[in-house]
């Protein structure tokens, strides 16, 4: 059998596999999660402007960037809100596009994806493989042409750019196996993770030779933390004044608390808030942001 004969029947079995996974009732798309409550009143900050521009140079260049910083911050929630994960997650998780839905969708252009503690790379080449299958039966006006697929370890033409979320859980051999994915295909490749994981990529020179851009997504700002705390405030009907010295000593009671940490700032208003209800309050005071504090578990930042 010669190579072209070779590279037809690959193609004659991704094609099958396509023809499975997009026919029937019973569609079942790669695993990926629910779309969390919180992505749908996103706050855009200025955090997040610096990742889409981040994320727009690497998926431009082609290249590999990195981005870290401190859990809790909002890097995952950027990066679903950037690939309108909201949106496609659900189809690629199983529920039937209507037919044409996404083909004139150019900004969906990102695939995310989040490796499990254990993933090997079997598992993540067929998982990513999968991902860019399902997302082509989306994209592609045909998804049989054979301008689709460049091969089994090629992803789709269709996405510019792989997100790979909590990249700190991958060994040497999961990382090689990113590497192999991004030297196969036209993509470019964000790799998230915490602070450090910088330092431990630059003891793999094949891949860290890749990595054209590294960003560190930081806490929010005094100003920015004022302007999401307005919308706590509006969310549980309250009014919040810089003229009222109450308002003003629980908002910094709450950023000694919260450091700027966007995870912990909403754990802490879900407490809040109970507290407010529990003793028909309707005043958010600093006592009432202790006692919401001394409801949590919180750990170093």
């Amino acid at each position: 059998m010669n190579w072209d004969d070779t590279e037809s029947e690959q193609f004659k079995e991704l094609a099958a596999r396509v023809e499975r996974a997009t026919s029937g009732p019973q569609l079942s798309g790669p695993d990926i999660p629910d779309v969390p409550d919180d992505e749908v009143d996103f706050i855009l900050t200025k955090e997040h402007r610096r990742f889409t521009e981040f994320a727009d140079a690497v998926r431009r260049d082609r290249y590999i960037g990195l981005c870290y910083g401190p859990p809790g911050v909002g890097k995952t929630l950027s990066a679903r809100r950037y690939a309108h994960w909201h949106e496609l997650a659900p189809l690629l998780h199983g529920s039937r596009a209507r037919e044409g839905e996404g083909q004139d969708r150019h900004d969906w252009h990102t695939l995310l994806y989040t490796p499990t503690v254990s993933a090997t790379p079997r598992l993540i080449d067929k998982e990513l493989t999968n991902m860019s299958m399902f997302f082509s039966s989306i994209r592609a006006p045909d998804p049989y042409d054979r301008r689709t697929f460049h091969g089994l370890h090629a992803l789709t033409p269709f996405a510019e750019l792989l997100i790979v979320d909590e990249a700190d859980r991958l060994k040497t051999a999961g990382l090689e196996q990113l590497r192999d994915h991004y030297d196969r295909s036209r993509l470019g490749m964000i790799l998230i993770g915490m602070p450090g994981i910088e330092k431990r990529l630059a003891r793999y020179p094949q891949l860290y030779s890749r990595i054209g851009f590294v960003h560190e997504y930081r806490p929010l700002s005094a100003d920015e933390l004022t302007f999401v705390l307005q919308r706590h405030w509006a969310a549980l009907g309250l009014p919040l004044s810089a003229d009222d010295f109450t308002d003003a000593e629980a908002v910094a009671a709450v950023h000694r608390i919260t450091t700027g940490n966007f995870r912990l700032l909403q754990r802490l208003f879900a407490q809040i808030s109970r507290i407010l209800e529990i003793n028909d309050l309707h005043t958010i005071t600093k006592e009432v942001v202790e006692t919401a504090r001394e409801s949590l578990v919180i750990g170093s930042l």
